[in-house]
């Protein structure tokens, strides 16, 4: 089993630079499956979930050439099954964006139910709902998701929530569908973005991503030799943010879009830190105890729930009494409990929890939950007093690109060992 071992008490300070974003270049990948021909991704993050959705593109015939560790070139013009490796597809979430795409490309496609995080209940039944309204079928059996289709016809799907996975899929799924798809109510999130300009860059016709209503005109086919580059990650740069704040440092956030970060922004200027905008960087510094404050949970551009985790570690050691409302999954706070081992003083019940501020957290064994969690008890071990060990780290590793080598060059005592 790895481990990360954190010695804490370090003031974090340097540069670090921002790989491409994991919720973009999860959903980027599936799509060129609806190119049949050949393009070249940049900027991927060299992460686990990268690997593994990799790995499926090429059991359904998709070849992939690796030109560096952060770039492919891959070919999806013999795709020859329908039927994707089911341990696999269980494995992690963004599975579901082959439904779409495969939908799409051949108007068939089995999968397995999709896994990830233990958040609590994560249903598929919006992706389900947009699915059947542009003329497929799903059925969901034996662990099972298949999805046929003779012919998508567009329509207006108006989303009962706002889901950023339904309405990646959806979009997938309409770009050769007949006639136009609006989609009312869509996510936001700038990863949104980034697979709309990904996909209008290899010719298809989608408007208003970044709204909360997209138009997907549906065409023929789209080109191949096309090029592409991943968005930055808004996540990672956000956990960077947070852990200046929590150790008092002062860096400086290479390769980032500062208007993606603006909530963030706005919470650690509210809390007492410092942030100032360089264009495509951005440096984060803080000299004393953060204050309290109230944070709620929302779909972008509000406070993501990807930050709450880490917000939570700043506001257990802030001055006075802190609430975090989690709106959006509600089994987020179980790194809580991790927390509390460590001296925190934190109650959570349902999707509420109450951060009692101490003055310093301590070292111990603790577990990662998932993704965030993960990335969050980093920040703890770094602010702690005295030695941290930080098992599951595998749940870090789908998210976070050799994250105990980029703390170490901002000054963190951490080494993983096997």
């Amino acid at each position: 089993m790895n481990k990360l071992v954190i010695n804490g008490g370090t003031k974090l300070k340097g540069n670090v630079f921002i790989s491409g974003a994991k919720n973009a270049a999860v959903a980027i990948l599936p799509a060129t499956l609806l190119i049949k021909g050949v393009c070249t991704i940049n900027n991927l993050p060299n992460i686990s979930d990268v690997k593994i959705i990799c790995n499926i593109l090429k059991e359904l015939g998709a070849k992939i050439t690796w030109n560096n560790e952060h770039e492919i070139t891959i070919d999806t013009s013999s795709i020859s099954c329908t039927t994707a490796p089911l341990d696999m597809t269980s494995k992690f979430r963004a599975s579901y964006y082959l439904i779409g795409s495969m939908l799409g490309r051949c108007g068939e496609i089995e999968v397995g139910l999709p896994g990830g995080c233990n958040l609590g209940a994560r249903p598929i039944d919006q992706h389900i709902k947009g699915f059947e309204a542009l003329g497929a079928k799903v059925e969901l059996n034996q662990g099972k998701i298949l999805a046929k289709a003779k012919k998508l016809i567009g329509t207006s799907i108006y989303m009962d929530v706002v889901s950023v996975g339904a309405t990646i899929n959806i979009m997938l799924a309409s770009v050769f569908a007949e006639g136009t798809t609006t989609i009312d109510n869509a996510a936001k999130e700038p990863h949104i973005v980034d697979v709309a300009n990904f996909l209008n860059t290899m010719g298809a016709d989608i408007r208003g991503a970044g709204t909360d209503v997209i138009k997907i005109n549906g065409v023929k086919s789209l080109k191949s030799s096309g090029s592409y580059t991943v968005v930055p990650d808004q996540i990672e740069a956000g956990t960077f943010m947070l852990a200046a704040v929590a150790t008092k440092g002062d860096i400086i956030i290479h390769n980032c879009i500062p208007e993606h970060l603006d909530c963030i922004t706005a919470k650690i200027i509210e809390i007492g830190g410092n942030v100032e905008d360089l264009g495509d960087s951005i440096r984060v510094w803080c000299n004393k105890r953060p204050n309290k404050a109230t944070v709620k949970t929302l779909p972008y551009p509000g406070f993501p729930t990807d930050m709450q985790p880490q917000m939570g570690v700043v506001l257990s050691i802030a001055d006075g009494t802190s609430i975090i409302n989690e709106s959006i999954w509600e089994s987020r706070f179980q790194y809580t409990e991790e927390l509390n081992k460590m001296g925190a003083c934190i109650t959570a019940q349902g999707k509420t929890a109450i951060f009692e501020g101490v003055k310093e957290l301590f070292g111990a064994p603790v577990y990662a939950s998932d993704l965030r969690a993960g990335a969050a008890l980093i920040i703890a071990g770094l602010v702690a007093n005295g030695q941290t060990e930080l098992y599951n780290i595998e749940h870090i590793d789908r998210g976070y690109e050799n994250i105990e080598e980029k703390f170490k060059a901002l000054g963190a005592n951490i080494q993983r060992i096997s």
